[in-house]
């Protein structure tokens, strides 16, 4: 799909340019005059000192019941229990014993601001009977079974602070009794000898979000996990796992209120991976993902596994997928999983959260100066079982930006616009199952018209327009069968379109891309995992184009593009590439985690097999906090060619997938519980790489695998983790980029090198509703071909770029401020209110981007990037 896409490119892009206890509940926010609401008070819920055991009611101990019952407890200023009342009853003589119990609790009273005060909290008083100890084990006795953990901490948001009194409830999917459990005053709690499986967890405390989410226990193994509850109506949930380490090397993912806060992204959570480490700065407002030195079309995007052709609308502002329907941004910048293939650059991998399970509806609106978007979820009426999450978005540049061109006197009227669209039903088959199907799409269009024609090219003139858009219908099916065995299958059937016209000049692109994915995994033996599965890939495609053929890279300049004689062609054809992978994942000890991987793949076009054996490793040198984990990889990346590269009408079917060989060593290190940094070096050597040549009569071009190069590099994460007020980073990438078309040219810097990345980013909580965050960022400048003057060209009657050596000039550094400002409401209905100014290019750096010249190259001056922009925005949620 991105490679018929970039058949648009070649001609167009390359030619222009997160024991019982208690728990106060926090008053709900009030809304204030002014629409503002106050500070919340310090509230310290109160500490049980007293205890006094109930005494077991003898009947229900002899008929060998056990019982937890809820009370509702009165507690004065002085922490005396002045009334005890059942809200959740047991029977059998429980709910009398643990009345008179709880009427002689003595608590530390709860506080406001430091002066104790009288609070009302809930409490559970669980009645366990006491086993008596085992008989000592004898000479023959067969071993203890191992015991299966679930164990964890609650706490409060994103910090570290204890979160006591929390409910955990434990319910196996296979169906059974749920278990229950009560964070201490730590926030620990834990479920010991529990059967291995997968099971449902609710987290809930008073005056905070509930949480539901998956675990999966395994035989004889402590599962260990921290859940974070965020105060009722921040709007975000966050989990943080920690018994299952990645498949891949390196495997980043931000949590959602760093996705949507970082300055700079006007919060879109997609953008945000633009600040990652490996991450190059695309070129002025391109929505380009530049991973590890390698070009756009080497990375690909995925939603729920369906490939998508393109992560970004028009200009890079925006991505396809609004931020609010996300459950995860998972990126790999190399030595991925053998799950995916076709690309020897990085993978990012999109999720679709549920909708809300609360049975209720919700609904969201916002609105800034680049585009508006509406979202809903909730039940399905009258489908049981059923609930959907939907949304769309439009942008209205259009509205204010041509007028405003056009009153300026400039010589370009624009009208750029975007749109996407979401819509997502689900429901659960069965206990273990879960059925999605949805539609999603984009749609980019850009009309320019010329008023005056360009002195370098005087046939530039006219209307110009090029629009690009997709749609897919997808199912998705996931059903963890039995406690050894999972499946995961993804059927998507789309369109895409890509149109370019200048002129008589015009490129036409339609495909029907259908893409396939299945995947099942099986344990074989306690730490070890089969992972295999099937991804196919077919595409029905149309071409038409009349367009002049694109220069080599480092070639002299043919001169005006209008003056170049044109190629017309019509070609109809279908891209064929199935593939199988399998994949181990081995823990032959706890500290070590193995996963050797192979993949098979086959182009119909080219009739060529590939093969890619894989392997990671990751060592833990200290499992326990402060962590350190060493970890490597190395694999074989193959990319099949461009559709137009092995095209019997524009290329060759001779050709070759290109090759990448993925070298990586790194380490992960805590320094704090807030804290902590990695540091990666990597080396990917490329060859087979396709490049284009003069064919024997000179007359044309044809392809072959002569290219090769390399990229080397380091990069450095140092993040503190979110906590209650803060969050941010500092990320810094040391690279280089090269490659040769042919054995016999000398290796030159790519096109998309950038040295160095340094991007120093966070934000924080001011109180009250208000959030401050920046981001600065210093970056390599672009390469740039020199031109040392014009050639006049008789025939075309124009004059021709004397080329220097392609991309042997850097441009000048890249800095950048962006700053962003949050303000919410929340108020006591649940409903919130929020706005917010993101200012892009804050002291407004004039970065060049490129360099343009006069008619005759006599002359040049700096194309500089985007001014000072901001956004103003509001956003409401119920």
């Amino acid at each position: 799909m991105p490679r018929l896409r970039h058949l648009a490119r070649a001609f167009f892009v390359a030619t222009l340019g997160a024991s019982a206890t208690a728990l106060v509940s926090p008053p709900a926010l009030a809304q204030q005059p002014g629409g503002e609401a106050p500070a919340p008070p310090a509230v310290e819920p109160p500490v049980l000192q007293g205890f006094v055991e109930a005494p077991y009611p003898p009947e229900a101990e002899k008929a060998g019941l056990e019982g937890n019952v809820t009370l509702q407890l009165d507690i004065d200023a002085g922490g005396q229990v002045t009334k005890a009342t059942v809200i959740d009853p047991a029977g059998h003589g429980f709910d009398e014993a643990a009345v008179e119990a709880a009427k002689k609790f003595v608590f530390q009273p709860a506080r406001r601001n430091g002066r104790p005060v009288a609070a009302r909290i809930n409490y559970r008083y669980r009645f366990n009977l006491k086993v008596a100890p085992a008989p000592a084990a004898g000479p023959d006795a067969p071993p203890p079974k191992p015991k299966t953990l679930l164990r964890g901490v609650v706490t409060m948001g994103s910090s570290t602070d204890a979160l006591e009194g929390a409910r955990v409830r434990v319910r196996p999917l296979a169906g059974g009794a749920p278990l229950e459990a009560t964070a201490a005053s730590d926030g620990s709690w834990s479920l010991p000898d529990l059967p291995p499986g997968k099971y449902s967890v609710e987290v809930e405390a008073p005056g905070y979000e509930p949480l539901r989410v998956e675990e999966e226990v395994s035989a004889g193994e402590a599962t260990e996990v921290t859940y974070r509850l965020n105060p009722a109506g921040s709007g975000f949930e966050v989990v943080v796992r920690g018994q299952r380490p990645p498949r891949e090397v390196t495997k980043r993912t931000l949590e959602q209120r760093e996705l949507t806060r970082i300055p700079g992204t006007n919060g879109d959570a997609l953008r945000a991976i633009q600040n990652l480490p490996g991450v190059a700065r695309p070129p002025g407002l391109a929505g380009l993902l530049i991973v590890r030195g390698s070009a756009p079309d080497e990375t690909q995007v995925f939603v729920d596994g369906a490939l998508i052709p393109i992560a970004y609308h028009f200009g890079g502002l925006s991505s396809v997928v609004p931020s609010e329907m996300l459950s995860k941004i998972d990126f790999y910048p190399g030595n991925f999983s053998s799950q995916y293939g076709r690309v020897q650059g990085g993978i990012v991998d999109i999720g679709i959260r549920s909708p809300n399970p609360d049975g209720k509806y919700h609904g969201l609106v916002q609105a800034d100066l680049i585009d508006a978007r509406i979202l809903a979820e909730g039940p399905v009426p009258l489908l049981k079982g059923w609930s959907f999450i939907g949304g769309a978005r439009r942008s209205y540049v259009d509205a204010w930006l041509g007028p405003v061109l056009e009153q300026a006197g400039t010589d370009v009227a624009t009208a750029p616009v975007y749109y996407d669209y979401q819509f997502f039903l689900e429901t659960k088959p069965s206990a273990t199952s879960t059925l999605r199907l949805g539609v999603f799409g984009s749609d980019d269009a850009l009309k320019l018209l010329l008023k005056d024609p360009f002195l370098e090219d005087p046939g530039l003139g006219g209307s110009l327009g090029f629009s690009t858009s997709f749609s897919r219908l997808q199912v998705l099916y996931r059903n963890q069968i039995s406690n050894d065995l999972r499946l995961s299958a993804e059927l998507a059937l789309g369109t895409q379109n890509v149109t370019f016209g200048l002129g008589s000049l015009f490129f036409n692109l339609d495909s029907y891309p259908v893409t396939h994915r299945f995947e099942v995994s099986k344990r074989l033996a306690k730490g070890a995992t089969l992972n295999v599965g099937q991804d196919i890939f077919y595409i029905p495609f149309d071409i038409a184009l009349r367009l002049p053929a694109p220069p080599r890279p480092g070639e002299p300049d043919p001169g005006p593009f209008t003056g170049r004689p044109p190629l017309v062609q019509r070609e109809s054809g279908a891209l064929y590439q199935p593939a199988a992978f399998a994949e181990l994942e081995l823990q032959p000890h706890e500290r070590v985690r193995l996963v050797p991987g192979f993949r098979v793949d086959y182009t119909r076009e080219t009739k060529g097999w590939d093969a890619s054996p894989r392997f990671n490793g990751r060592y833990a040198v200290r499992p326990e906090f402060p962590k350190t984990t060493i970890k490597g990889g190395l694999g074989v990346f193959h990319q099949p060619p461009e559709p137009q590269e092995s095209s019997r009408v524009f290329g060759s079917p001779k050709i070759k997938s290109s090759r990448a060989m993925h070298y990586s060593f790194g380490a992960e290190q805590e320094i704090t519980r807030q804290v902590e940094i990695s540091v990666e070096g990597f080396y990917k050597q490329l060859d087979n790489l396709v490049s284009r040549a003069p064919a024997a009569n000179n007359s044309s071009f044809e392809y072959g695998n002569l290219g090769s190069g390399y990229v080397v590099g380091a990069e450095t994460l140092l993040r503190y983790k979110p906590d209650k007020r803060f969050f941010g980073w500092l990320a810094y990438t040391l690279s280089r980029s090269a490659r040769r078309d042919n054995p016999d040219q000398p290796l030159r810097l790519f096109q998309y090198d950038q040295t160095h990345i340094l991007t120093a980013l966070g934000s924080y909580r001011l109180g009250r509703g208000w959030e401050f965050g920046a981001r600065l960022r210093l970056v390599s400048g672009p390469l740039d071909t020199p031109c040392s003057g014009g050639l006049f060209n008789s025939a075309s009657g124009s004059y021709a770029c004397l080329s220097g050596a392609p991309f042997s000039r850097r441009l000048p550094p890249f800095h950048q401020l962006d700053l962003r400002i949050d303000k919410r409401w929340v108020f006591s209905s649940g409903a919130r209110v929020g706005v917010y100014l993101d200012i892009l290019n804050v002291y407004n750096r004039q970065n060049v981007e490129a360099v343009s010249y006069n008619y005759n190259y006599s002359q040049s001056v700096n194309t500089t990037g985007v001014p000072i922009i901001p956004s103003l925005g509001a956003r409401g949620e119920f």
